[in-house]
């Protein structure tokens, strides 16, 4: 695993993916979009859905969108 700190940052501070500096964002060392997952190098397996296992053992639910809200075609 590597040594930066967590995919998951403290409260306050910036989300992986937005503003967050290179170095603090853990990366992808094996993929498997067939399977919907990925490993993350601090040991973080993320879904396709958002959900998230981290290595400590806590769980991110999906953050999913409402049906209400999903656009559909006529």
């Amino acid at each position: 695993m590597c040594v930066h700190r967590s995919s998951y940052p403290a409260a306050g501070s910036p989300a992986v993916g937005s503003s967050a500096p290179r170095d603090v964002a853990a990366h992808v060392v094996a993929a498997h979009p067939e399977q919907g997952w990925n490993l993350l190098c601090d040991g973080t397996i993320v879904f396709d859905d958002t959900g998230e296992l981290r290595p400590d053992g806590g769980v991110v639910a999906p953050h999913r969108v409402p049906a209400g809200g999903l656009a559909m075609a006529a």
